[in-house]
Formats: C-alpha cells, sequence, structure tokens
C-alpha cells in the first residue's frame, strides 16, 4: 500500500485529474441547467453523487495498468502473499488517493448547490460508505479490461450497470433526510454493499487478473 501510494503522489496527473474532473462538472451543472435555488435543493445530491461516479470511473483505468506495463504486475502474481490481499491493498490505496479528497470537496460543493449542513452531512456519509464500493466493483473491471485495446470504454460498459444500486442508494438516503425521513435503512443498505464488496470485489478481480496476464 505504502508503494501504490508513493506510486500515486509521483504521477500527480493521475492524482489531480478526478479532483479536477468532479469539480468541474458540478460547478458546470448550474450553468448548464438551472442556478436557481429550489431545484439545486432538490437536484444537488444527485448531482454530487453522479460527478463522483464519473471521477471515480475516470480513475479506474490505471488501477493495475502501470503495473502491467512496467512487468510489475507479474512480478506480484509470483509473490507469496494470497494475490487477493494484494488487491485489496491496491484498491485500498485507490480509495485513499481518488475517494478520500472527492469526500473532503464535497462540503464545499454541496454549500455552492444550497444544500443545507444536515443534508451535507449525509451526502458525506454516504459518500464515505459507497466511494469505496465504487473501487472494489471497478477493481473488477479493471482487471478484466487489462492490456484491451479501448479499455476505456468497455470498462465503462461493464461498471456502469453495477454502480446503479450505489448511486439509487446513495441519492435515496440524503433525499429522505432532506425531507425528515428515517435514514438507518438506507445507510444498512449502503453498508450491506460495501461488506459485499470488501468480500467478494478482491477474490474475483485477483481471478480477473491472472486470466487477463496468461493471455497477453
Amino acid at each position: 500500500m505504502r508503494r501504490d501510494l508513493l506510486s500515486s503522489l509521483r504521477q500527480r496527473q493521475d492524482l489531480f485529474n478526478p479532483l479536477l474532473f468532479f469539480v468541474m462538472v458540478v460547478s458546470l451543472f448550474p450553468l448548464g441547467v438551472s442556478p436557481e435555488k429550489a431545484f439545486l435543493r432538490e437536484a444537488g445530491a444527485g448531482i454530487l453523487w453522479v460527478a463522483a461516479l464519473l471521477s471515480t470511473l475516470l480513475s479506474l483505468d490505471h488501477l493495475f495498468r502501470h503495473d502491467f506495463e512496467e512487468g510489475v504486475l507479474e512480478q506480484l502474481l509470483l509473490q507469496p502473499q494470497p494475490l487477493y490481499l494484494i488487491v485489496l491493498t491496491k484498491v485500498v490505496a485507490h480509495w485513499l488517493v481518488t475517494g478520500v479528497p472527492l469526500i473532503l470537496m464535497t462540503p464545499v460543493l454541496g454549500i455552492m448547490l444550497q444544500l443545507d449542513g444536515n443534508s451535507i452531512a449525509c451526502l458525506c456519509l454516504t459518500l464515505l460508505l459507497g466511494t469505496p464500493v465504487l473501487s472494489f466493483i471497478g477493481a473488477i473491471g479493471a482487471a478484466l479490461t487489462l492490456g484491451l485495446r479501448s479499455a476505456g470504454i468497455l470498462l465503462s460498459l461493464l461498471v456502469i450497470p453495477l454502480y446503479i444500486p450505489v448511486l439509487i442508494f446513495g441519492t435515496g438516503t440524503v433525499m429522505a433526510a432532506g425531507q425528515g425521513l428515517p435514514t438507518a435503512s438506507h445507510f444498512a443498505l449502503l453498508g450491506a454493499l460495501l461488506v459485499l464488496a470488501l468480500t467478494c470485489a478482491p477474490f474475483a478481480a485477483a481471478a480477473a487478473l491472472r486470466i487477463s496476464v496468461s493471455n497477453s
């Protein structure tokens, strides 16, 4: 994990591009649709969640590609440690680099979209639970498309349908909080998705990596 974090800090374009994309999408949306406060307050959670989803998707193609092109991935496959454990640490490092900055930037953008304090706090909590799920699911797609031409397009087609439940529960939680409804069940579902992704995704991504490396 330390190696992956240092590698991400050296490749600063991969580090800042998702965050800049996130800020630009959220900032341009009111200009392209409507700057009215009532509309922004109603659609703000959805705007931020879609922007976070696309920003995470933008950075997934580089999750294993640098190690694959430099020959490091083959060495990792030969390590005595289980491959799923290596994949787990790489995904956690990816989330620390891409997901955490998005969560930290969310309160500022939430204020810009006229969200109240309760909705912003609820939105940050949903992103804290949901963005790791996006990274874990995306790791499976990144491993499956490793070494393919036009991998970014194929990765999007594979991963985006699997992101829909996370998007629905994430935005639904903030909308329920804004209407004064209980949100415990929504958070429980997001937590269940996180546990499921944390348990199963590293094994699936490890198997996909072995297939991609053997076919390369």
